[in-house]
């Protein structure tokens, strides 16, 4: 649905002026549309008022106008007050219909541009269905005339061999009964000869043996059957193939940027469509290609790996309940993080990272200590999120935290300075472990901190004292809250964690 006209109304009229001031510009300025009499909807502004002064007329004896008692002049300041303030409306009224013009054009170019891709995909898909089936059905044509070729040779070829030996046997009887003519119209003396060897000859060949020729009832007879009905199948099947749909069931909701990476969030629009699955994709703004980065049930997921300060766009698209094709894509989103990713320290013995350095995995190393980040990214309001993709052999010592800095010669966040949580779950504060305790972390847990200051306690007439950050520790669907006091205020903070034996594998951001 476009979107209708709206009224600027009072919004940056006469705001903070004088009440006097404010009735005269109600009473003299009133933008509004109005439609001409006879006309089919054009809009036109009403004709101004026109400013000017009044004037006390009565009749003279000659019938002319006689000047009365003038009213005081306008004040010069106000009007140019009341000018300016027109002038900034129609300003303000100018560029509220330039951004509603640029979302109507925007609108505008996604119907065009979509009904265009739209009409592609679809010449794409059917020729290619077209070439498809001409393919397999040439491929079905030759296999039928194969098995036409192979039935007719196997079954053949005995009776080619039957008719050689007829037509062998033709042969030796034509043979023998020119020979027996021929004796038979011999001479007395070499009658009896010819006779002798003829009958001899004939004596040896049997002339009472002949071979057996199949019934036509026993031989093959081939023939095609083919059904019709798959006509009225695939009839079918095509004039069902395929929707048009002028509005994708999902769309994206939210973009919330996060250190080395982005949260997507997306939800349905259409309430008569049950979805089953969701497949998110993503790409760079200057990338043709979109990829697949989640498949499966939920309505969010934080996609990784993205570098700072670049535009990537998202889709996602659902596939119905007990359906195996996917909806149309929602309306692509444009998102980037303009927070620094979080690392690890790299070339810290005991740890080996990943390319991106946002993975640490304990080693087999027998050297201990903290494995700090590279600087201090936390920021106050955000959210740090620990991921344990796997487990070791778990220690009262092990820790994940943030702290204020880096303090060398320490194996555990357990300390001053730094708030933790051990993998048994246990939460310390500055080295003490408080009587909350959240769950143990497991392979698949996320650790997530939360801090906000609170407030500046201070201790003595010279306005020094304790800074308050409001901390909360969340896992396994547990939350602590408390208060942390440092000594003074911090902008950004270090991360870190510590594990005693190898296997444990931690992501973060």
């Amino acid at each position: 649905m476009l979107p209708s006209h709206s009224r600027i109304g009072q919004r940056g009229v006469g705001r903070g002026l004088p009440s006097r001031l404010l009735r005269a510009r109600k009473s003299r300025l009133s933008i509004k549309f109005v439609r001409k009499p006879g006309e089919g909807g054009g809009l036109t502004l009403p004709p101004p008022k026109r400013l000017g002064r009044s004037r006390a007329r009565g009749r003279s004896g000659g019938g002319g106008w006689m000047r009365g008692r003038m009213e005081p002049e306008p004040d010069l300041e106000l009007l140019l007050q009341e000018a300016r303030e027109s002038i900034e409306a129609a300003q303000s009224y100018r560029r509220e219909l330039g951004q509603r013009l640029q979302g109507l054009q925007a609108a505008q170019r996604q119907i065009k541009e979509s009904a265009s891709q739209t009409r592609d995909v679809l010449r794409q898909h059917f020729n290619d269905l077209k070439g498809t089936l001409r393919k397999l059905l040439d491929e079905r044509l030759v296999s039928l005339l194969q098995e036409v070729d192979i039935i007719e040779q196997e079954t053949i070829k005995p009776l080619d061999d039957c008719q050689k030996l007829i037509e062998h046997g033709v042969n030796t009887a034509e043979d023998l009964v020119r020979e027996g003519e021929i004796a038979i119209l011999g001479g007395v003396g070499e009658k009896n000869e010819k006779l002798w060897s003829f009958t001899k000859k004939a004596s040896h060949i049997q002339l009472d043996s002949l071979p057996e020729v199949p019934l036509l009832v026993d031989v093959p007879c081939l023939s095609a059957q083919l059904d019709d009905s798959i006509l009225t199948i695939v009839k079918d099947q095509i004039f069902n193939h395929g929707t048009v749909a002028s509005r994708p069931p999902v769309q994206i909701e939210e973009l919330i940027e996060k250190p080395g990476g982005i949260i997507v969030r997306w939800c349905k629009v259409d309430d008569d469509f049950t979805a089953q699955d969701y497949r998110l994709q993503f790409r760079k703004s200057t990338s043709n290609h979109f990829e697949d980065v989640y498949v499966g049930s939920e309505t969010e997921f934080i996609v990784l790996h993205i570098d700072p300060n670049v535009d990537y766009q998202f889709r996602v698209c659902a596939r119905g309940d007990g359906r195996q094709e996917w909806s149309p894509w929602s309306v692509p989103q444009m998102g980037h993080s303009t927070l620094v990713p979080h690392e690890w320290t790299a070339g810290f013995e005991g740890y080996s990272l990943s390319s991106r350095r946002n993975i640490a995995l304990r080693n087999d190393s027998q050297a201990t200590g903290v494995l700090y980040s590279s600087a201090p990214t936390y920021f106050c309001g955000q959210t740090l999120t620990f991921r344990v993709e796997t487990v070791g052999q778990p220690d009262r010592r092990d820790s994940i935290g943030v702290c204020v800095e880096k303090q060398n010669g320490y194996d555990s966040l357990q300390r001053d300075q730094a708030v933790c949580i051990g993998t048994n779950g246990a939460v310390f504060v500055n080295g003490k472990e408080m009587t909350n305790q959240l769950p143990a972390v497991t392979s698949g847990s996320t650790v997530t901190f939360d801090m906000e200051a609170v407030t500046l306690v201070t201790t003595n007439n010279n306005d020094t004292g304790n800074f308050k950050l409001r901390v909360t520790i969340s896992s396994n669907n547990r939350e602590v809250v408390f208060d942390w006091l440092l000594d003074q205020s911090y902008v950004s903070l270090y991360f870190g964690c510590s594990f005693f034996y190898p296997g444990w594998k931690v992501l973060v951001f």
